[in-house]
């Protein structure tokens, strides 16, 4: 069961904190209002810098931490119901800063903490296993050049191979490789990951990777041999506007956080 004890718990949570945990707890919802969740088996997480994480001293006073911190989901909460009191914070060894009677994925922990830990500007990070994204991290060509979604996001695009469920600490050296320079991932055979300095970053890369890759299975319906690439010539047009996408997430933030507060309020308690 989720913990929901708000009153004692946002008595500790500086205000830098609580807007993040108010953001990702945002993330959550969206996530089922889009349709993208998988009942409890996917996880978003946010960054708590240290100088924002509140922890209990000997004496029973809070302090800064010393070290960043991460945000993730209690295992078992439903994407729809989640509550900024709801989640969960870790350090980087997947030690609760705080106890609660839940637990976390194991797998989640393995696959964010890997993003957190390498990469500065992963504040919030986003791992999904849509049918759309699933299938074509299944298809041996990955994402294809068939529409200006897709053509905006494979300049910026890895692939890592599925290793199996993602309990082996040592897999995330090798994830970490195989992004590079680069900043979406697909998990071959597995989902897809994007993160952003701000959550608003982070959801719109996901909404333009679900959007590419559902076009690419509808277009494939009729046959690979049918399909019509978009050619090398304006791929390279297309390319530098890459960069771009995560400047679209502010404008497109506030009427996202509109559409919680008439659908599904209450993620910010």
């Amino acid at each position: 069961m989720a913990h929901d004890d708000q009153g004692p718990l946002r008595a500790h949570i500086s205000d830098a904190e609580w807007k993040t945990r108010c953001e990702l707890a945002a993330l959550y919802r969206l996530a089922a209002l889009f349709g993208w969740d998988d009942l409890i088996f996917t996880h978003i997480s946010a960054r708590v810098a240290g100088r924002d994480s509140l922890v209990r001293q000997a004496d029973g006073t809070y302090a800064a931490s010393d070290t960043d911190h991460f945000l993730i989901n209690p295992y078992g909460t439903f994407f729809s119901e989640m509550k900024a009191s709801d989640l969960i914070k870790v350090d980087i060894e997947g030690r609760m800063v705080t106890e609660v009677p839940v637990m976390i994925n194991p797998a989640g922990f393995t696959i964010h903490s890997a993003i957190h830990g390498a990469l500065a500007d992963a504040h919030f990070v986003m791992h999904l296993h849509t049918d759309h994204m699933t299938a074509v991290s299944a298809q041996a060509e990955g994402l294809l050049p068939l529409t200006q979604n897709a053509l905006l996001l494979r300049p910026q695009l890895a692939y890592h191979d599925y290793e199996g469920v993602a309990l082996d600490l040592e897999e995330r050296g090798r994830l970490v490789a195989d992004i590079g320079q680069k900043s979406i991932l697909i998990l071959r055979n597995h989902g897809t990951l994007t993160w952003g300095t701000t959550a608003a970053e982070a959801f719109v890369i996901m909404y333009f990777l679900e959007q590419a890759c559902r076009q690419q299975v509808m277009a494939l319906s009729a046959g690979r041999g049918g399909v019509l690439e978009v050619g090398q010539a304006v791929q390279d047009k297309v390319s530098p506007l890459s960069g771009g996408i995560g400047f679209v997430g502010g404008l497109v933030w506030p009427g996202l956080m509109r559409k919680l507060a008439r659908e599904a309020p209450g993620y910010d308690s």
